[in-house]
């Protein structure tokens, strides 16, 4: 027997889910550019190598999770499991690197494979934005309200927003010692994943998910305080920032996200609606991403939301769901003269932007009114050969059952403001 399931951790979204998703997109295309972000698009799949060289070679992304395969010319390439490494890869091709600022926002698939869970699948969709040219406290900042913005928009309350630093790449060395320090002594009680970071990455031991980690990372040194000035007053710049803009936020000194190309300024906007457990519905930071064939490193700052995640507390919220598009205006034909004028008026209204289905096949009354309503028809039109001959058609409301004839000429205007009537209550 076929099997006609997706594959584990893809999902079908079909057209009544659409609604909610189109609204997640809307929101995006509607608030990101107050902030002066135009969109960009750019391929699903990338070569390897920006990825690796972007991301970093130790990451669990790279390590564990990313889909690669060969082209036919032996060539390594990957199906991208993040948005930024491909946006930069982008903008090299653009003025980026002469200084020139660049702020994009982008949306679509991404894909890693982890294990599936609520909120967590193999491909999954995020709606991001990126920053990239200047390096500054304010453009930090103003990148978190723009994502606090986007929340806003969609109806979700009672999300925390949760802020750490990275400093830059000469504070981890000294960092790096007081950690080593700490989790060596308590490396016994560690899980075997951590084990093994210890001497390959240890900033990864901040973000594991583990209980027992968990527990022995609450107890680290506060590896902040050995930063340099610079990095701390900047760090202090920002929170200065959010708290005149009136955004309430957490400092959570062991934020440390789970890519290595982070610098300074980390978040993450978290929720507990629809997650299960405590879980980020969107993410990011400055980062400084060393990409092959550039002659210097991008820097930038920006974020991801993820759609199934956004979608999960909306709707355990209670959010009401999207309206719906207006129902499409359904054409009932007795006999196939009927049918042709039916086919040719159809014509005329959809090109007025009226949503407009025929019924080709020869079927009873009966059961093409049953069509209309399997397709939430609220209006019908209904032609046989007496109608045809009196130039009019019967106009039935679907709500109420009321009937009326129109002339055939006053079609057009009729269903026009009813639609417009329908709208205008809908808004």
């Amino acid at each position: 027997m076929a099997n006609f399931s997706p594959p584990p951790g893809t999902a079908d979204i079909f057209p009544e889910e659409v609604s909610w998703w189109q609204r997640l997109e809307k929101a995006a295309a509607d608030i990101f550019p107050l902030y002066g972000f135009e969109e960009l698009r750019t391929p699903i799949f990338e070569y390897t190598e920006v990825f690796k060289r972007g991301i970093g070679d130790e990451t669990e992304v790279v390590q564990k999770e990313m889909y690669t395969f060969e082209d036919r010319g032996g060539r390594s390439l990957t199906l991208r499991p993040e948005g930024t490494a491909g946006v930069m890869r982008a903008l090299l091709n653009t003025d980026v690197m002469n200084g020139n600022e660049k702020r994009v926002y982008y949306g679509g698939p991404m894909f890693r494979g982890e294990r599936p869970a609520a909120g967590r699948r193999r491909q999954f969709h995020q709606i991001g934005v990126e920053n990239v040219g200047t390096i500054s406290p304010e453009t930090d900042a103003e990148t978190i309200a723009a994502l606090v913005h986007y929340i806003q928009e969609l109806g979700i309350t009672g999300a925390r927003l949760l802020l750490n630093t990275r400093g830059v790449q000469a504070d981890r060395e000294p960092a790096e010692l007081e950690l080593n320090k700490f989790f060596n002594a308590n490396v016994d009680n560690m899980c075997p994943d951590c084990r093994a970071r210890l001497g390959r990455n240890i900033w990864r031991i901040l973000d594991c998910k583990q209980p027992n980690c968990k527990t022995i990372v609450k107890q680290a040194p506060n590896y902040v305080e050995s930063f340099t000035e610079e990095s701390r007053d900047y760090f202090k710049r920002v929170c200065e920032l959010l708290d005149r803009a009136g955004i309430e936020y957490e400092i959570d000194p062991f934020l440390v996200r789970g890519l290595d190309y982070y610098v300074h300024t980390v978040f993450e906007v978290v929720h507990t609606a629809g997650l299960g457990a405590q879980a980020a519905i969107a993410a990011g930071g400055r980062y400084e991403l060393f990409l092959p064939e550039a002659k210097k490193p991008v820097q930038g700052v920006g974020f991801a939301a993820g759609l199934e995640r956004l979608l999960l507390v909306q709707q355990a919220l209670g959010v009401a769901a999207p309206e719906r598009t207006l129902s499409p205006i359904f054409m009932i034909s007795m006999g196939q003269d009927a049918r042709d004028a039916n086919i040719e008026l159809a014509a005329q209204l959809r090109r007025q932007g009226l949503s407009v289905i025929v019924e080709f096949e020869n079927k009873s009354m009966k059961a093409q009114m049953r069509a209309a309503n399997r397709v939430h028809s609220r209006f019908v039109i209904i032609r046989g050969d007496d109608e045809l001959g009196r130039g009019v058609v019967i106009c039935k409301d679907m709500n109420d059952g009321s009937q009326l004839e129109l002339p055939t000429s006053a079609v057009e205007e009729f269903l026009k403001d009813k639609q417009k009537e329908l709208s205008l209550k809908n808004v």
